[in-house]
């Protein structure tokens, strides 16, 4: 099998990589990453002679049919995914999701291609802290924020495409990932960098806004299981059970590095930040048959953390530039 993975140099494609080559000797990977900010052509380098690395946008129709026309298999993981950044500047995440995934999806299409859509559960909105819901591959879209609403967007012109062109598509609404290799501007690998760098770490808000965590290995190996046992045309939520409000993750992150449980700061919240998100993955166990391995949160960050101190050579080059475009939005406040 050959398969076109796009967005595989950032954080949870190149982890799928990485896992693929581990797991299943016989594919072969080709990756399409435009090799923005976000993404690091280090995290593939110990595996360059198994991967080729294609530099090119997703939402590019010639670069993007060339490299479909000869694969068996893509799955899209590209996007810009950092909500800050998609307040600041919405733009690139309409080309990056939308025009994208169309272009993607037209290339599919004129090749007969099995397609794999990586998508979040963020498009879902969110839910009221003392709600005992979750979401379920029914839940009504509502998205918040320009990140959100437009991969709530790509995630429907996937089934479009499916219903009209009958292109042989699944998709796949996964929770929070965590793990190594991910951006230090996303939230548990800066509050991480921030201890080990000599900074406070940051809190928004009250605190208080939960997330369903989920170890990147985990969602990796549900992505196969959905290409392998998934019925085409069909979603599937991801998620582990690891709902964490984001007090308790600082405060694990603190404890894990010998820090007091109180050496953070609250910052001005982001506008219009979800309280709540968590995921009824039912329907991926009962039907598929997928299980996490990582039940423990708290060992799976431990074992993340190792990976950010072990790996400062990875990482220490962006922080400061992280740090300097959140300084520019934040205000302490307690």
């Amino acid at each position: 099998m050959h398969v076109l993975v796009t967005g595989g140099a950032g954080f949870i494609g190149a982890n799928f990589v990485l896992r693929t080559l581990q797991t299943r000797p016989d594919v072969t990977l080709t990756v399409l990453d435009k090799l923005t900010y976000a993404a690091n052509p280090a995290t593939l380098a110990a595996v360059g002679d198994k991967v080729t690395l294609v530099e090119g946008d997703v939402a590019d129709a010639d670069i993007v049919d060339s490299l479909v026309a000869t694969a068996d298999l893509v799955v899209h993981f590209a996007a810009e995914s950092h909500n800050d950044n998609s307040l600041n500047d919405p733009s690139p995440f309409v080309q990056t999701n939308l025009v994208g995934t169309f272009t993607l999806l037209e290339a599919v299409r004129r090749h007969g291609v099995r397609y794999h859509h990586i998508s979040t559960d963020e498009v879902y909105g969110d839910l009221e802290l003392d709600d005992p819901a979750r979401f379920t591959e029914q839940t009504p879209y509502n998205p918040s924020s320009p990140y959100s609403s437009t991969k709530a967007g790509s995630d429907l012109l996937v089934r479009a495409w499916v219903r009209s062109f009958g292109v042989a598509a699944t998709i796949s609404n996964c929770s929070n990932n965590y793990g190594p290799y991910q951006h230090i501007e996303k939230f548990i690998p800066r509050q991480i960098t921030n201890v080990l760098s000599g900074q406070r770490p940051k809190l928004y808000g009250d605190g208080r806004n939960v997330r369903d965590w989920i170890h990147v290995d985990d969602h990796n190996d549900a992505v196969w299981t959905i290409i392998d046992r998934g019925a085409l045309g069909e979603t599937y939520l991801i998620g582990a059970d690891g709902e964490v409000d984001n007090r308790t993750v600082i405060e694990t992150i603190l404890d894990l590095l010998g820090r007091p449980s109180d050496a953070f700061d609250f910052v001005t919240d982001r506008p219009g930040h979800d309280r709540r998100y968590a995921i009824d993955s039912t329907r991926l166990r009962d039907e598929l048959g997928w299980r996490p391995n990582y039940l423990d949160f708290r060992s799976g960050l431990a074992a993340t953390i190792d990976w950010y101190r072990d790996n400062e050579s990875w990482w220490e080059s962006a922080k400061s530039g992280v740090e300097d475009r959140y300084a520019a939005n934040e205000k302490v406040i307690g």
